[in-house]
């Protein structure tokens, strides 16, 4: 009988360690970070040599758009024998370490929640570096994904639940409630969220494909500048938005939700008075409608850095759903 208690309080005892064990496993802390910030493990004396100068020329590229050049990404330089703790819980992070076997892998989650970890191991830092080259435009990827779900997670923690654009348009933006709606006409919507010194802006509206069948960069040009005669005056008499000619755009061809679309980045200006800024311009094709739908996002914020207001407008953007 002994025997018997003894056998199954250990099987007891196992087993209890052994969920123990798994809800140990299962906590992560959340994960914590700047937007569009990257931490970087590696030696010291491979952050001072080429290694380190070849992460900080791919990563630090400039994010398009801007007046003046600001990086993709901050880099925050962490040596590797210090990485353990909370230093840990850094959103996005690439850890070089030197190993005899070589190996690139990008887990989620491996230290904290909503996390990208990019392993990149090699006996050298020439092999550590051919393995990042080839695969920066995963890594980059996969941390821009990271970084539009984190910022479309917190946007959901206070929404704005206004319907306007989605009666208007039949579409759906996810995007915070300090956004307030400045103007709503038969064809043309405007939000628009103060800061500290200037504002963010999105405008939505919508143009007929028989009038624009073959989209170029220049017919979009006139069409975003006599919008901005129409419906977004400046602070002066005689004054409206129009693009800034001195500053040629980049165009893409893209795709949002399967369907063909255009990508216009640029700098906007005031006719006839001094304001200026960046602005994202996406023109997506809705086939069974027969129109363009237009999305812009613009900011004004002259002694601000805007790389990371260009981004939560963007984020607003390419949150968009069609019924």
């Amino acid at each position: 009988m002994k025997r018997y208690l003894f056998l199954i309080l250990a099987l007891t005892t196992l087993l209890n360690f052994s969920c123990s064990e798994k809800s140990q496993k299962k906590y992560l802390p959340d994960s914590n970070g700047r937007f569009n910030t990257i931490s970087i493990v590696m030696s010291n004396k491979s952050w001072n040599g080429n290694l380190g100068k070849m992460t900080r020329n791919l990563l630090r590229q400039p994010y398009e758009g801007l007046p003046l050049d600001e990086p993709k990404f901050t880099l925050n330089y962490i040596p590797l024998k210090v990485f353990n703790g909370f230093v840990r819980n850094s959103r996005n992070i690439i850890f070089f370490q030197s190993d005899s076997i070589l190996n690139f892998k990008i887990n989620k989650n491996k230290y904290a929640k909503e996390q990208i970890f990019v392993e990149i191991k090699a006996p050298s830092d020439d092999k550590k570096s051919h393995l990042l080259q080839t695969n920066i435009k995963k890594i980059i990827n996969s941390i821009d994904e990271n970084e539009t779900h984190e910022k479309l997670r917190r946007i959901k923690k206070s929404p704005n639940f206004d319907k306007s654009i989605k009666s208007r348009f039949k579409i759906s933006l996810l995007f915070p409630s300090a956004y307030k709606l400045v103007k709503d006409t038969l064809n043309f919507i405007w939000f628009q969220k103060e800061i500290q010194k200037g504002h963010l802006n999105f405008i939505v509206y919508q143009i007929s494909q028989s009038d624009y069948k073959d989209l170029k960069m220049n017919s979009i040009i006139k069409i975003r500048d006599s919008i901005g005669e129409k419906y977004l005056p400046g602070r002066l008499e005689n004054s409206h938005m129009i693009t800034e000619k001195a500053y040629r755009p980049y165009f893409y061809k893209t795709q949002i939700l399967n369907r063909d679309a255009l990508l216009t980045k640029g700098m906007w200006e005031v006719k006839n008075d001094f304001m200026a800024g960046p602005f994202i311009n996406y023109m997506i094709s809705d086939s069974i409608k027969k129109n363009w739908l237009v999305l812009e996002g613009f900011c004004f914020a002259p002694s601000l850095k805007k790389r990371d207001l260009m981004f939560e407008l963007n984020t607003i953007l390419k949150s968009v759903e069609f019924e």
